[in-house]
């Protein structure tokens, strides 16, 4: 039976041979019945080879049907191309294959990159004996949120998301204790070396209040971390610091887990009015992250289960 979308019938299809039989030219032909050059040649040629049965639908039923390759070809392609790490055309010569099926094959192993051909480095994970014995800090971009709110409150398509494009971006300046995990953070305007030197101060009067003493700072290598005013805020505290090797933020991961937190539990976790109805609500998010919200590296515990008893506010005596 012919598709709903079909232009010819097994009488549309006769008329088309019949007038070509008359006379007419194929593209003539073709033309009157609504098909192309090539449909009306293809049902021509079918008719002079087959005569009228050649009209008729066929079935859509495949023929031939792909099989498997043998385990044993798969083993020897996966082994070459760990022997080798040659590309899938060389392997398609060596196994007389086409390169699309040996693509496949390697995909279906995931040995299609070369990066995944090298063993993958162990995880290293560490932990500090102290509270304030390395505190990690990173920075986060975070959209600026115009009044009435922003595409989460009314979608894309609406005007107010054009009215408020070009309203800029604010920073969310993290600081983790790698010990206990607790958090201080805020969300700021910029990230200049002024801005990052001052949060610095107040996180450490905030570790302060809680008797924990910054030793040293784990920062990426942006330039806000790189300069003249961190460094002098870092000598007026007596902190230390230390820089992440390039190109690997997993050195600094603990921050940066701590930003999916933030980005999850609090900016994203639900619409907002503007920016600062976000911002009110950060210092919300933070004493249930440090007082009440399990933590799984902590055996479930919240980070001020790990700070000192005797903190110099007496909050936990």
């Amino acid at each position: 039976m012919a598709h709903a979308s079909a232009r010819l019938t097994p009488k549309g299809r006769q008329l088309l041979v019949n007038r070509v039989r008359d006379g007419w030219t194929i593209t003539k032909a073709a033309d009157a019945a609504g098909v192309s050059r090539q449909t009306g040649s293809k049902w021509l040629g079918r008719f002079r080879r087959e005569g009228e049965p050649g009209l008729r639908d066929r079935s859509s039923a495949v023929h031939r049907q792909a099989r498997a390759h043998p385990a044993e070809l798969v083993e020897q392609v996966c082994a070459r191309r760990l022997e080798l790490r040659a590309g899938p055309h060389v392997l398609a010569w060596e196994a007389g294959l086409a390169r699309s099926t040996v693509y496949a094959l390697l995909r279906r192993v995931s040995l299609n990159r070369l990066d995944r051909l090298e063993p993958r480095p162990p995880v290293v994970r560490y932990e500090r004996e102290r509270p304030g014995e390395l505190v990690h800090l990173d920075t986060k971009m975070l959209g600026r949120i115009g009044e009435g709110g922003g595409h989460r409150v009314h979608g894309r398509g609406d005007g107010v998301v054009s009215r408020h494009r070009g309203i800029g971006w604010n920073r969310v300046h993290i600081a983790v204790d790698d010990h206990s995990r607790l958090a201080y953070a805020e969300e700021l305007p910029d990230e200049s070396p002024q801005t990052t030197a001052a949060f610095l101060r107040r996180a450490w009067r905030f570790y302060a209040g809680h008797g924990i003493r910054i030793e040293r700072i784990l920062t990426d290598n942006g330039g806000c971390y790189r300069s003249r005013d961190l460094a002098a805020a870092c000598d007026e505290l007596g902190i230390g610091h230390r820089f992440t090797r390039p190109y690997r933020p997993q050195t600094n991961g603990k921050a940066e887990r701590m930003v999916r937190t933030l980005l999850n539990e609090w900016a994203y976790a639900r619409p907002f009015a503007d920016t600062a109805d976000r911002i009110a609500l950060l210092p919300v998010f933070l004493d249930f992250y440090n007082n009440r919200r399990p933590h799984w590296s902590l055996s479930g515990q919240p980070p001020m289960s790990r700070v000192p008893v005797n903190n110099l506010t007496g909050k936990n005596s």
